[in-house]
């Protein structure tokens, strides 16, 4: 008989998850007394009691340092509170959109996913939990303010502490714990049902003759040291027959092999230097847990990912999945640019502008108005699971490559004749002084919210540009009505170009400011120019109406994608 102990404990204050989970350096978690199991304790808190006697949860991360110790701590804590059932991958190893996929499966009552996805790791790195409810999308912000509220009134958590778990046998554990019915913890296969639902969405005899037939195409995925490794290596190389060679980087590590497992020009630029070779005609990368992606064409040809969202939305009917389900309506963040907007008009289909942050996108999946999104910060999925989906999002690519028999760049440039092309950059100030941060963006929303600002007249070498909206973006949700305000400080002028400031909150220390460029183009001669060319008048307005540099202290961001 396993006992469980109740142990007594002092609230923490910061413990506030944002739209990823609760983020925080590894060492906060290591070096606060209690402070992983009082979160812990929090999350399984707002399952009601009576559910618990037969509530399922699925439990996997992307591999980084503090993971496992993470995961036993779960174990202990769901059975000293009765759940009933844990799945948990192998190894403890799930990738986020895998743990979507698990909990729509099986209907569990929701999932702790172990993760800080693009950020770095290791023992001086970053460590983060996340719920994710029963649709398999994270949590939504009524569930994650009452995580935070019963977190800073926490006395004590229950535990059973004798209880270890081996994560690395596959198979169902059963313990009887003191007071409640048997304790079950079933070790799954990491890939097996995410593989068996790609397999329903898209068509894998065209994918590997694609990449393994007559005429195969060279692809290189780069798994970057997280958790899409065993993904890439079953599916991609063993299924599909693409050369065990093609993916790269793909045993996942505690550190991620020292890097940056973000998928971007900056930080994938082993991937980018590669592909320049000419050697391959499709490149991937994706990020630690396996919800972001990049890709590029020969020679290192750079997809934005506000462009992949609309190639995939124009080309949609090349994926099965589409032509049984239809296509429901598209959506984009506010940030993204514009492309998709272009791709819905064309096509007369439904278009959402969304505040940041994939829930959103659940809300209207889940109400049927949704198959299609993606975000400017390398997220794009549809409504097959409620999470982005990197690896899904590169079978669409490849889908339409095997249907099209072009190039990355081909399919590229037709798209850009046809639906003209938005040009966009987004300026990454990384771990800025947050005082200085939030004081640069209040004094610019002052500014902005003066009535005398629209109207006013900016120019920048031979370009001249009139604001006609000036806000700070706010979403009402069309299915529920919740109004989201804050999600941004926009300044779109009267040619349909914007400028955005937002201050992100995915890192764990210090604040990110974000500036997002977006311009649309369609005059045949231009839009074959270099984005930073195109854009350098408006990137140079953005900077002397915020005074970034000045108030920041930098003289040029972290990352430019």
């Amino acid at each position: 008989m396993v006992k469980i102990t109740t142990v007594k404990t002092k609230p923490y204050t910061d413990q506030k998850p944002g739209t990823s989970g609760l983020r925080k350096r590894v060492t906060v978690f290591q070096q606060n007394q209690h402070y992983a199991e009082n979160f812990i304790q929090s999350i399984i808190s707002v399952i009601d009691p009576a559910e618990r006697q037969t509530a399922t949860l699925v439990v996997g991360g992307d591999g980084r340092f503090f993971m496992k110790d993470a995961i036993q701590l779960i174990v202990q804590i769901a059975a000293a509170n009765g759940i009933n059932h844990l799945v948990i991958g192998q190894n403890g190893i799930m990738s986020t959109p895998a743990v979507s996929c698990v909990i729509r499966k099986i209907k569990a009552v929701g999932g702790i996913i172990l993760t800080a996805s693009h950020n770095p790791g290791g023992p001086s790195g970053d460590f983060g939990i996340k719920y994710n409810i029963s649709s398999g999308g994270p949590a939504p912000e009524g569930i994650t303010n009452k995580i935070f509220e019963i977190s800073k009134g926490l006395q004590e958590y229950h535990i059973c502490p004798e209880l270890k778990v081996d994560l690395a046998t596959i198979g169902k554990q059963t313990f009887e714990v003191d007071t409640f019915k048997p304790f079950i913890v079933e070790i799954v296969d990491s890939v097996e049902a995410y593989a068996e639902m790609l397999r329903g969405i898209f068509d894998f005899a065209a994918l590997k003759d694609l990449l393994s037939g007559a005429n195969h195409i060279n692809v290189r995925l780069d798994a970057m040291h997280g958790v899409v490794g065993p993904y890439v290596k079953k599916i991609v190389c063993e299924e599909l027959g693409s050369p065990a060679n093609s993916a790269v980087n793909c045993v996942p590590q505690e550190d991620f092999g020292g890097h940056h497992p973000d998928p971007n020009l900056t930080y994938a630029a082993d991937l980018v230097n590669t592909m320049k070779s000419g050697e391959y005609d499709f490149g991937a990368a994706f990020d630690g847990d396996g919800d972001r992606n990049m890709v590029l064409g020969k020679h290192g040809f750079f997809v934005n990912p506000s462009d992949s969202v609309a190639v995939i939305g124009a080309n949609i009917t090349c994926i099965p999945y589409f032509k049984k389900t239809g296509v429901k309506g598209l959506a984009r963040s506010m940030p993204t640019s514009g492309a998709l907007d272009n791709v819905a008009k064309a096509l007369k289909m439904q278009l959402y502008e969304t505040p940041t942050g994939w829930k959103f996108f659940g809300n209207l999946m889940d109400a049927g108005k949704l198959s299609l999104c993606g975000e400017e910060s390398f997220g794009t999925g549809s409504d097959h699971i409620r999470e982005k989906d990197g690896l899904w999002a590169v079978l669409a690519w490849l889908s339409i490559l095997a249907s099209r028999k072009q190039s990355v760049e081909e399919i590229m440039k037709d798209h850009w004749q046809k639906f003209g092309r938005n040009f966009f950059t987004r300026y990454d100030y990384e771990e800025v002084d947050s005082d200085s941060a939030n004081k640069m963006m209040k004094d610019l929303e002052t500014q902005m919210s003066d009535p005398s600002f629209v109207g006013k007249q900016f120019s920048s070498g031979d370009k001249t540009y009139v604001v006609a909206v000036a806000d700070n973006f706010a979403y009402t949700d069309p299915v529920d009505g919740s109004v989201s305000k804050n999600q941004g400080l926009r300044i779109i002028f009267s040619d349909g170009s914007r400028i955005i400031f937002r201050l992100s909150g995915t890192g764990s220390a210090g604040a990110t400011v974000r500036l997002y460029i977006d311009s649309y183009e369609n005059d045949a001669q231009k839009i074959l120019q270099d984005p930073q060319v195109m854009l350098a008048p408006l990137v140079d307005i953005a900077l002397k109406v915020s005074q970034l540099h000045e108030r920041t202290g930098r003289t040029g961001p972290t990352v430019i994608t």
